[in-house]
């Protein structure tokens, strides 16, 4: 076979060698022609790509719906592929192809060589044996498919949508074949082999011509596809070494396994680490002091304090997973209801199950003030129901839904049990009262974003504060702390010399009782404000720095949210280039307690649902949810029965 081959390819090269009196240029010519023979394969394989490319968005939007879930994934693409009349084993017939002409090519060149013809000696030298000069045919075969590499992550349809791992891959293999193929073929087949790699260049280059990608793909949604999927990526990359072994790793798939293999979960929880749990305390505590229903708590904190607690508590379960596997297991979610206080629920890379489509999402709110400004557009969108604080939550939810047209949710009056739990052990541990002589006591607790009171003004605020015999402590925000710590450590020199009884920085975050204890509280954009005052019923002071804006679109869905409208109610606000007039009316604060009280007690009232009992009331609307869901499940049994029987 091989021999009636190279005589097939004679009647190309020696017709070319006749032509132009050189062997080499008869190969040149020889691999010209081969290229114009199989452009329709070419151009097969183009389209076939193509086909490839165009369902690439779809294919990202697949790997990051299952995320995690390979066997899914797999499944799903195939049929994909099926529907889109893609071919993944079309790209091997011309590789197929070029090493068949490889084969018949040597013996045609072995024929020249041993003809024993003037100019035909290095033509048939092998690198090595021969050695010396003919190394350079190695280094040229190397050469030309780096420059094919190269030119085909920029030009080729397909290759240049792949990863980068993955067309190093592909090009590293392809650097190494041709460097070794032409040390241990004679120098005329590692010409041809220079031929071929360059001219496929020029083959890419008029398959684009003549079926161009950017008419078939369409690359903005690609790019956004791909965005999404590779966010998920790195949200869910681990920061550890590829050597350094995880310690949690066997108790993370122990408690993914012991997971789904507990049947009928009616309710879960899900915090993003140890510090959320008190949004969830009071719902949680009235669950098992109220009913027989098995919490599952599954968290993204190894050390969550829920796995302490659920030690005296058998019916709180709780389940340790990482942000991988955390994915999946939203994704094959079982549960009736699941309670969490995650923003962005199906549009970031944590979705609602396509297992169980009837399972019920709840948002448990983290924040006191409005759901447009610093929420992101869709924060709430994909939740079945949020808990509503307050009223004002209730109204901006409604306003949402109107703009951007979304479903309708429930929005149940529930209240805040972390700020219940707050006025409570403020009132028991007395932190309101002091004594008539001792000094007001000034706390200053910003924010961590960008332009924050530590960023922009707090020399001027100090200035403007000391010296009027009040006690000042600076609380930074503890990411403050962590993320700028050479800028923390500068202001703290910077003041080193201030007598302590009057200025202290305070860096120590297991407690929050000298924010309790204040007089009074500056912040700029922290919800810390609205969580001192209503406990305290002592005013705040905001600074007006940068606004932190989620959303974009909130001046157009809410010119009054409360963010804003609550700065002059429950204290008074300062532009942070004009703070003089600060310190007399932190005076005048000081001088009518009274007041200040009786004015932010109304507001707490009118805004907060169900004071003191919010805890309880989130946990009847969960419980009257999950039996909800098993009404219906045994109504749906019974109309299945009667159907039957039918």
């Amino acid at each position: 076979m091989l021999e009636q081959l190279a005589k097939l390819f004679s009647l190309i090269v020696q017709p070319a060698y006749d032509l132009t009196g050189s062997w080499w240029a008869a190969i040149f010519l020889f691999t010209l022609a081969t290229k114009i023979i199989l452009m329709p394969l070419a151009l097969w394989t183009q389209q076939n790509s193509i086909v490839m490319v165009k369902i690439m968005p779809e294919m990202f939007r697949l790997k990051t719906r299952y995320f995690g879930d390979r066997e899914t994934i797999e499944e799903r693409q195939n049929e994909l592929n099926k529907k889109a009349g893609y071919h993944p084993l079309l790209s091997l017939i011309p590789l197929a192809i070029q090493v068949i002409i490889l084969f018949g090519l040597v013996d045609v060149i072995h024929g020249i060589t041993d003809s024993g013809a003037p100019g035909t000696e290095f033509l048939g030298m092998t690198p090595i044996i021969d050695g010396g000069i003919t190394w350079i045919m190695p280094l040229a075969a190397a050469l030309s498919s780096v420059a094919l590499g190269l030119a085909s992550n920029k030009i080729n349809p397909l290759q240049r949508e792949q990863s980068r791992a993955e067309k190093n891959t592909t090009n590293g293999l392809s650097i190494a074949m041709s460097l070794v193929l032409a040390i241990y073929v004679v120098c005329g087949m590692a010409f041809y082999w220079v031929c071929s790699n360059l001219l496929s260049i020029l083959v890419q280059v008029v398959c684009n011509i003549i079926i161009d990608p950017h008419k078939q793909v369409d690359y903005e949604a690609l790019n956004e596809a791909r965005k999404e999927y590779e966010a998920m990526e790195t949200a869910t990359k681990s920061t550890k070494k590829w050597f350094q072994r995880d310690p949690y790793a066997a108790r993370e798939k122990s408690d993914y396994a012991r997971f789904f293999n507990t049947i009928g979960k009616h309710l879960v929880f899900y915090s993003e680490s140890s510090g959320f749990y008190k949004y969830f305390q009071g719902a949680i505590e009235w669950l098992l002091s109220h009913s027989d229903v098995h919490i599952h708590y599954v968290t993204s904190d190894p050390n969550d304090q829920v796995f302490e607690l659920s030690k005296k508590e058998p019916r709180l379960i709780p389940y340790y997973l990482g942000q991988r596997r955390l994915i999946t297991l939203f994704m094959k979610m079982d549960a009736d209801v699941v309670v969490t206080t995650l923003g962005d629920l199906e549009s970031s890379y944590m979705k609602r199950s396509y297992v169980k489509k009837d399972a019920e999402y709840i948002y448990m709110p983290h924040h006191m003030t409005s759901m447009t400004v610093t929420s992101t557009r869709n924060e709430y969108t994909y939740y079945d129901g949020v808990l509503c604080v307050g009223p004002h939550q209730q109204h901006d939810l409604e306003l949402l839904e109107k703009y951007y047209d979304t479903k309708e949710k429930n929005k149940p009056a529930i209240g805040y049990d972390l700020l219940d739990r707050s006025i409570a052990n403020y009132e028991k541990q007395g932190l309101g009262q002091h004594e008539s002589e001792e000094r007001p006591l000034i706390v200053i607790g910003p924010s961590w974003q960008f332009g924050n009171i530590l960023d922009s003004c707090i020399d001027d605020l100090l200035k403007e504060l000391m010296g009027h015999g009040w006690r000042i402590v600076v609380r930074p925000h503890p990411e403050y702390v962590k993320r700028y710590k050479p800028r923390m450590d500068e202001i703290i020199a910077h003041y080193a010399d201030v007598d302590s009884s009057e200025l202290t920085f305070e860096t120590d975050f297991s407690s929050n009782t000298s924010v309790l204890s204040a007089s009074l509280l500056i912040t700029d954009w922290s919800s810390v404000a609205e969580e001192f005052s209503f406990t305290t019923l002592r005013p705040s002071v905001f600074i007006d720095t940068e606004m932190k804006e989620n959303n974009p679109d909130w001046s157009k869905i809410h010119s009054d949210p409360c963010d804003i409208t609550l700065r002059n109610e429950i204290g008074r606000s300062f532009d942070p280039q004009k703070m003089d007039g600060l310190a007399k009316a932190v005076e005048e604060m000081f001088n009518n307690p009274l007041a200040w009280s009786d004015r932010i007690k109304e507001i707490r009232d009118n805004m907060i649902f169900n004071l003191g009992h919010g805890g309880e009331a989130a946990g009847k609307y969960i419980l009257d949810r999950v039996l909800a869901h098993q009404e219906k499940r045994m109504q749906d049994h019974d109309d299945a029965d009667t159907k039957t029987e039918d």
